[in-house]
């Protein structure tokens, strides 16, 4: 693998990097100037991967559909600033499409599970229905943590995964855990710590037939990860959750006083952990936003200040069953003004007995950038 390197070496003093998203769509894309693509890290599609002409960045798809008004929207991911150097990654045995700065770096990567089934397991893990599965997942992994050091992006920021049918069970065992159990192998081998300093994260469940999904935020300086105080942290899950505890932090912050900088990881209705008012999806959005509220109290407490509010963060909320939205809009309403940005997502979420999850960015009160 080989890339190019940006440095702001020789230049005076080093330029932050204001990390910024927005959700357009794809017309909206294409209309960009030339000049405002030079500072884009990357495109997310949602139900399916958007065509955009002169794209300069990497473009993937969550393969999840667009509820409500959301409908062609586009996840966008660029960094604020007229001198903020980029360069697209070239990588020569890797299948992460990547681009970066010299602080930040967005990649993804997709992989059909129908092109490894035929490799069998790797070194044994996994057999039958979940042996892609899990070689998929190793695969990924192993290529991005190859990408983060050869460009000094060590860090892991935030992460999405989309597996097809994440319930389903195969081999006596639902999807999802084979997913965790995969990657947290993927993990140890590559010498990465599997607790306490693990990316922010959300795993969600796309339709039968699509790709494993996965696209990435990483960067050279460690965030400080956030720990929800009414919840077990993710990677102490006992061991009836699966052999293997999900791996992923409640939340994270960024140093950069600019800019998105807290990661919010995608976030349902569990206490300690247990699922709370199953077959109630209101209820469940309710407690869902009582735990982001929770997070956001204990970010602030993190960084020494109230940085963080409700009104300063863009939501994206997965809804498992499509009859549910109306309710799901209603029981945000309490806690949202109707101006805040929030995404509909149709997508099933990781345990059976949740029906929505939530995720959220959020930029630092009165520093927003422009």
């Amino acid at each position: 693998m080989t890339t190019r390197r940006t440095s702001t070496a020789g230049s005076g003093a080093a330029t932050t990097a204001a990390l910024q998203l927005d959700y357009l769509s794809p017309g909206q894309i294409a209309s960009q100037s030339p000049s405002w693509w030079r500072n884009v890290l990357g495109v997310v599609g949602f139900e399916r991967l958007p065509i955009i002409d002169g794209a300069r960045a990497p473009i993937t798809a969550s393969m999840t559909p667009s509820l409500g008004v959301n409908d062609n929207l586009c996840e966008v991911w660029r960094v604020a600033g007229p001198e903020v150097q980029m360069a697209n990654g070239a990588a020569e045995r890797s299948r992460v499409h990547y681009r970066f700065c010299e602080d930040l770096l967005f990649g993804s990567i997709t992989l059909e599970e129908r092109s490894l089934e035929a490799e069998g397991p790797i070194s044994g893990r996994g057999d039958g229905n979940s042996g892609a599965l899990a070689r998929a997942t190793e695969i990924a992994y192993r290529e991005i943590f190859g990408v983060l050091e050869e460009t000094e992006h060590r860090h892991l920021i935030r992460i999405w995964n989309y597996l097809p049918e994440i319930n389903r069970e195969a081999d006596g065992d639902e999807r999802y855990r084979h997913f965790n159990s995969a990657r947290q192998l993927a993990f140890r081998d590559s010498g990465r710590a599997a607790v306490s300093t693990v990316p922010a994260a959300s795993a969600l469940g796309s339709p039968a037939g699509s790709p494993i999904c996965i696209y990435f935020l990483a960067a050279r300086q460690p965030p400080k990860m956030i720990e929800n105080p009414r919840q077990t942290s993710a990677y102490h899950y006992p061991r009836k959750f699966g052999r293997h505890s999900p791996m992923f932090s409640r939340a994270c912050v960024l140093s950069e006083p600019q800019g998105t900088n807290l990661f919010v990881s995608g976030t349902a209705s569990i206490v300690g952990h247990e699922t709370i008012h199953p077959g109630d999806v209101a209820a469940q959005t309710r407690e869902t936003m009582a735990n982001i509220a929770a997070l956001l109290d204990e970010a602030n407490r993190v960084v020494g200040s109230a940085r963080y509010s409700l009104d300063g963060l863009k939501f994206k909320v997965y809804v498992r069953q499509p009859t549910d939205l109306g309710a799901i809009e209603g029981a945000l309403a309490g806690s949202l003004h109707a101006s805040t940005s929030v995404v509909y997502l149709q997508a099933d979420v990781c345990r059976e007995d949740l029906l929505v999850e939530i995720e959220a960015t959020g930029e630092a009160a009165n520093r927003r950038v422009v």
